[in-house]
Parts: C-alpha cells; structure tokens; sequence
C-alpha cells in the first residue's frame, strides 16, 4: 500500500511538472494536501518561486487559494459527518426490535459522540470560535481542526476567511525563509 502511495504521488506530481504547468500544479497540490491527505504543497510553492522568482505573490496566492478550498472541503466532509451520525443515532433508537445497545454503546442521550474529547474540542471551538482555524496551516493539526469545526457547525465564512488568513500567512513566512535560507543550506547539503 505504502509502495502505491509514493507511486502515485510522484505520478501526479510528473504530470503536473514544475515549471511546464506551474500555477495549475501549486493549485492542485495545495488543495489536496489540504485535506486528509498526507502530502505538503510548501515544496511546489518553494520549488515554482525558486525557478520564478517574481512569481512569488501569484504563486502564494494560488497555493492559499487552493489550501483554502482544501480546507472547505474538509469542513463540508466534517459537516456531513455530523448529519450521517445524527441519521444513524435516530434510525438505531427507531429500531424495531427494542435493540438500543448500539445506541447506548455511543453515550445513551448524548448530542455527538466522542465523549470527554468531543466535549473538549467543543468547549475549545465555543471558546475561539472560527478564529481557532488561524492555526488550520499546522501540519497534522490543520486538517482534523477544519472538519471539527464543520461537525460543530461553527459559520462557514467566518471559517473560511480564518482558513485563508493563516494558510497565507504560513506561505509567505515559509516560501520567504525557504528562499533566504536556501543559498546557506545547499551549500551546507
């Protein structure tokens, strides 16, 4: 499985070869790394503006642009999530034959499942609100916070603006180190 993985990953990344595609490749490599998948868009935005360098705005734009849909869609898959646990609780206390065990199994009552994790996450969400997604750029963190705050329902355009603030943010700091620090670094590698 992991062999099929790198393998696909390095044949998307061929057909969308920097700098032959360029902007489109940065666009659809920032989207996908911005949902559950494992893969970072930081070395097609460094790798575009070290071959371009006066495209370094356009280049974190775009890449924002797409990290931010990425991100949108997380939040939708987290959204639909809720709605199919929330039909699943009620056809499980609908059943005919009297069987809550499913039902009880998951909390008995409870709004979401989760117990004391969900309850954390959704004291921590009601506390920060969608500014809690200015930190959806972190690796491993970034993502799973997007879909919580779709499960939460938290205002989708308040979200997606704290999306697009720190995912940006996070470019430019990261694509800008990258080009200062690189002289230092291929000569040190």
């Amino acid at each position: 499985m992991e062999a099929w993985l790198h393998s696909s990953i390095h044949t998307l990344l061929a057909l969308f070869a920097l700098p032959k595609v360029g902007l489109p490749a940065i666009f659809l490599v920032s989207l996908v790394s911005a949902t559950l998948l494992p893969l970072g868009s930081e070395p097609a935005v460094f790798a575009y503006v070290q071959v371009a360098p006066s495209m370094f705005w356009p280049a974190v734009l775009v890449a924002t642009l797409g990290n931010t849909i990425g991100g949108a869609i997380s939040y939708a898959m987290g959204a639909g999530a809720e709605a199919a646990w929330h039909r699943w609780r009620a056809r499980q206390a609908d059943r005919p034959d009297g069987d809550h065990s499913a039902a009880r199994a998951t909390g008995g009552d409870a709004p979401s499942p989760g117990g004391r994790w969900h309850a954390l996450t959704t004291r921590w969400f009601q506390r920060f609100g969608p500014s809690a997604l200015l930190l959806s750029w972190l690796p491993g963190v970034g993502d799973p916070l997007c879909a919580v705050a779709g499960w939460l329902r938290l205002p989708f355009w308040p979200c997606v603006a704290c999306m697009a603030i720190g995912k940006c943010l996070r470019y430019i700091v990261m694509t800008a180190a990258l080009l200062h620090a690189w002289p230092w670094l291929s000569g040190w590698l």
